[in-house]
């Protein structure tokens, strides 16, 4: 399995804050998402595997590379879309295209006009007259028009109406089609990671909780709905997380670790993440 991106015991530490110990790898040919709550450093670490901020320790390897003060080249092979457009408001797409072509070596002006098609973005109007949007899928088209093999997204759908967001999963998904391509999505709309990622990726506090397929995740838990009794006389093990209901109480619980003739209903990704920072003794101590 070729590795599009390898982080091992990356450590940044802030005031009040430590990215401990994160560890990532990501296949060629999918998509991550990287969940957490606001604080939990999903940031941090996307600042770190562009090299905008030093790490403390720890290995960061793009592409078959090792990531560091010289790797220029391993740049030119990243495209990078963060939450707000980074170009001025007063330039045309038109004036992004003169730019980007002084800018990379393989710029690929035709690729990039034919986004702005695809997109519905208008060559010669100001960015400051763009929706956000329109704004967002701009930097998409820039960030698909230079041969980037590795595409680093950070909260670039969110404030996205439904009809966007889906325009830019189904280019990213278009995107990982060549083998060699690989995305990393930082978003907090499970939803949107769910239909595209096949790796997850869950910070809290500043260390991973989880960093495994999507779909073995999904397959391994379900929500019990059961009594509180039976949740105490359940594997501590097997219970991630809960909270009381009306009826009951409701968990995030692994099926294989509990016994027949439970109701387990579907778990998404949010449930997962939503649960899982509760851990199940703290869960059965308040019962």
């Amino acid at each position: 399995m070729e590795l599009a991106l390898q982080v091992e015991k990356l450590n940044k530490r802030y005031d009040g804050f430590w990215l401990h110990d994160v560890d990532i790898e990501l296949p060629k040919g999918c998509i991550m998402g990287l969940i957490g709550e606001n604080g939990a450093g999903k940031t941090t670490t996307i600042k770190l595997i562009l090299d905008l901020i030093r790490r403390d320790s720890g290995r960061i390897c793009i592409l078959g590379e090792e990531n560091g003060a010289e790797s220029k080249d391993i740049k030119e092979r990243l495209g990078v879309v963060l939450d707000e457009c980074s170009f001025p408001e007063n330039v045309t797409a038109g004036h992004v295209n003169t730019i980007m072509r002084r800018i990379y070596r393989t710029w690929d002006e035709e690729r990039f006009k034919g986004l702005l098609k695809r997109f519905s973005l208008p060559e010669r109007k100001d960015i400051k007259e763009y929706s956000g949007g329109m704004k967002m899928k701009l930097s998409i088209a820039v960030a698909l028009s230079h041969g980037a093999e590795l595409l680093i997204l950070d909260e670039a759908t969110s404030g996205l109406d439904p009809i966007v967001r889906d325009e830019i999963l189904e280019e990213l998904f278009e995107f990982i089609q060549n083998e060699s391509h690989a995305v990393i999505l930082s978003s907090h709309i499970t939803s949107d990671l769910e239909k595209v990622c096949d790796y997850i990726t869950f910070l809290h506090r500043g260390e991973i909780v989880f960093s495994e397929e999507k779909d073995i995740l999904l397959d391994r838990f379900g929500i019990l709905k059961c009594s509180e009794e039976q949740l105490k006389n359940l594997p501590a093990s097997a219970v991630k997380g809960c909270r009381k209901g009306q009826f009951g109480v409701e968990a995030l619980a692994e099926r294989d670790k509990l016994p027949a003739g439970l109701t387990v209903d579907k778990a998404n990704i949010e449930d997962i993440m939503l649960y899982y920072i509760k851990e199940g003794s703290e869960c059965r101590a308040s019962l």
